[in-house]
């Protein structure tokens, strides 16, 4: 009896068959075949050179080859000039928009981490400050929003001044509250920083607490760099003497001068210590409440 061969042996065979016509289209360069396992990947995933030539240029010895595309690249080329788009500036504003703000929760707690309000110190809470954020020009004629923390009672008054200083176009460096500099005043002096409200640190104090104009918020230090004043610690001019001589200058304060005017139509004082002080302006010492003149409050 003739045994017949049963279909697990004639099923390889047929596989076997169907792997050898698939190999033989292949080697034939079928494109129908490639795409049924290639796929969308259909460019090469290599950098290497092919017959058709390189992915990239090759590179040429001096001298030959094109002219380079990055003109920089190749000091000896001549190339044409082309037009880049300049980034898109902001208008600069054109008010001082000075808005009187109150002073948050965490900003008072910087301030106290700063140690610029301690037991002794006229300022016992937040609700007594306030904050004047306002645009002012710098010394390279741009226009920055700075901003002031001053006692409540002449915050308006501090926005009216430095309203009429934008609009003559004062040069301001900086406009920053002391805790940007963790309570120290000779690290904001130096970096010509204007500033208000600081209850001092001991060895920085120059007046009782109590009575002091810039623990009571009530006192603005200007440009101190352009308006220095002599310390009397060290009989010095601080932070520096560069700008001692009080002639014409971009943010130097003179006597007459706008700057000047615009504090003493509010009702303030320049310099009021018995040693030139060119950055200094307050409400009088020892410090009392101020009355707005505007609103008679």
């Amino acid at each position: 009896m003739t045994r017949r061969p049963s279909r697990s042996r004639r099923t390889p065979l047929r596989w076997v068959l169907a792997l050898l016509l698939t190999g033989v289209l292949v080697l034939s360069g079928c494109g129908a075949v490639e795409d049924l396992f290639t796929g969308d990947e259909s460019a090469p995933t290599s950098s290497a050179p092919t017959s058709s030539g390189p992915t990239s240029p090759a590179p040429t010895s001096p001298g030959s080859g094109p002219e380079p595309t990055d003109p920089t690249s190749d000091p000896t080329s001549d190339p044409t000039p082309t037009a880049e788009p300049s980034p898109t500036r902001e208008p600069e504003p054109t008010t001082a928009d000075a808005r009187v703000r109150p002073v948050t929760r965490t900003q008072w707690n910087r301030i106290v981490a700063a140690g610029m309000a301690y037991a002794g110190c006229p300022i016992t809470g937040r609700e007594q400050l306030r904050r004047v954020v306002v645009n002012h020009h710098t010394f390279d004629g741009r226009v920055r929003r700075g901003t002031l923390v001053v006692n409540a009672d002449v915050a308006r008054s501090v926005a009216r001044i430095f309203t009429q200083l934008f609009d003559q176009e004062f040069p301001i460096r900086r406009m920053r509250p002391l805790e940007h500099y963790d309570g120290d005043s000779h690290a904001s002096l130096r970096a010509d920083n204007t500033a208000s409200y600081n209850c001092r640190r001991p060895d920085q104090i120059n007046a009782p607490q109590q009575a002091s104009p810039h623990a009571n918020g009530r006192a603005i230090d200007i440009n101190p760099r352009e308006n220095p004043w002599i310390d009397l610690r060290c009989q010095c001019w601080f932070p520096g003497p560069e700008f001692k001589e009080r002639t014409p200058g971009p943010g130097k304060i003179l006597e007459g001068g706008p700057v000047w005017q615009a504090f003493i139509d509010e009702g303030w004082i320049w310099q009021n210590i018995d040693v030139p002080d060119y950055m200094h302006f307050d409400t009088g010492y020892p410090s009392v409440a101020f009355r707005d003149p505007e609103t008679g409050r």
